[in-house]
């Protein structure tokens, strides 16, 4: 029998994983809490279940392994339910992440407060219990802060603390986008920030996703923290690529994961690289499925999911076999009802466009920009280098237009 991999979550950037899955001769099932997730017309199997609802999906997933398949392996992409998953690994006798360690990962003040106790460097960060707590340690500290919610994603409630700025507005616009209405600042480190996404054999951090993230639309969007795409590969010199890569193998060591995929949010201040965030999950925007392999040539996906089915992977498959120039950006539409989209078949029909996602269609409401959901689309371009990408990728958007009332 075909082994069955479930994907927990079903949106449209995990469809690439579903799909490679198939490729690979796998029975593939998903559990999403939408009952039109976009996988479900992709995958042999699925089931409705809140993917935030860990009893619930743990609940489907063994009704199914039991009366339907049985189920081989359990992975995420593009969404951030590390404890979904480990939960349903553990329930199944899977390969899978400590609860711990997902546990830390679903909770950015856990996770920080673990990293101080380990030593591992951080920025300095405080939980906040209410809006006069933010007033009060503003008038004091004259540290550049960022308050966002504890345990969200996506950039959503995550605001630059900058002049002017209601501090009361502010608190509750985080702890709106908190589950548990809990609240933390910390400290706004100047310098680059990177993306990267690794797989850890046995102890051993393999990384072949490191992109330069994008942040020239930081001031357009204050006091929001919008990133427009990336750059591969990196252009970081190798001893800050090798610091970098040395500290996400001691923050996932910190976590307890020994054997399992990490993705890291990076800032390097003064050449020395310091956690933003660690998730034990692959990328969304399309980093993992297309930006990887286009760049590397490496199957990262194919390794995960051979990971989740407890398989051997060779070191070697995780080293690149080339380096090519790819450069991502996204939609910035003004803020109306989409009345039409121009120019989209044109852009996906150039040679140097890789890939071309499109989210919003007439009639859709494009809201002002405030996290990275809300963004309305995205190219990712190949390039002969650097900036040769940065132009092909930065053309397509231009030559885009989506028109709004």
């Amino acid at each position: 029998m075909q082994k069955t991999i479930l994907f927990i979550a079903g949106s449209i950037e995990t469809v690439p994983a579903v799909q490679r899955a198939k490729e690979m001769g796998l029975h593939t099932v998903v559990s999403d809490g939408s009952p039109t997730a976009a996988c479900f017309e992709y995958a042999h199997d699925f089931f409705v279940a809140d993917t935030y609802d860990v009893d619930a999906t743990v609940t489907k997933a063994m009704h199914y392994h039991r009366n339907v398949r049985p189920i081989d392996g359990v992975i995420c992409v593009a969404s951030d339910v590390p404890l979904t998953v480990a939960s349903v690994a553990n329930a199944l006798n899977l390969q899978g992440i400590p609860i711990s360690a997902a546990q830390l990962a679903s909770d950015k003040l856990a996770m920080k407060t673990k990293f101080a106790n380990d030593g591992v460097p951080i920025p300095w960060f405080k939980q906040i219990m209410s809006a006069d707590d933010l007033v009060r340690l503003s008038a004091k500290d004259d540290r550049q802060l960022i308050i966002k919610p504890a345990d969200s994603r996506g950039a959503r409630g995550v605001i630059r603390i900058l002049p002017g700025l209601s501090l009361v507005d502010a608190f509750e616009t985080a702890r709106s986008f908190s589950p548990t209405n809990r609240v933390m600042v910390e400290e706004y480190i100047e310098g680059p920030q990177v993306s990267t996404e690794s797989i850890v054999l046995n102890g051993r951090l393999f990384t072949p996703g490191f992109a330069d993230r994008n942040y020239d639309r930081i001031e357009k969007y204050a006091p929001y923290m919008i990133e427009d795409g990336g750059d591969l590969p990196s252009a970081l010199p190798s001893e800050i690529q090798e610091k970098t890569n040395a500290l996400v193998a001691e923050a996932a060591k910190s976590m307890g994961i020994n054997h399992g995929v990490v993705k890291g949010d990076i800032v390097i201040h003064n050449d020395t690289p310091m956690i933003i965030e660690l998730a034990a999950r692959l990328s969304g925007g399309y980093f993992c499925t297309h930006e990887i392999p286009l760049s590397t040539g490496v199957d990262f996906v194919g390794a995960a999911i051979r990971l989740a089915l407890n398989e051997a992977i060779k070191e070697e498959e995780l080293n690149p076999r080339f380096s090519k120039y790819i450069c991502q950006r996204y939609l910035f539409p003004k803020p109306g009802t989409v009345t039409d989209i121009l120019g989209v078949e044109d852009v996906r029909n150039r040679n140097e466009i890789a890939f071309c996602d499109i989210r919003v269609q007439p009639g859709s409401i494009v809201r002002p920009i405030s996290n990275h959901p809300a963004r309305a689309g995205m190219v990712i371009a190949y390039g002969n280098s650097r900036s040769d990408a940065r132009k092909n990728a930065e053309k397509a958007i231009s030559d885009i237009r989506i028109e709004v009332s």
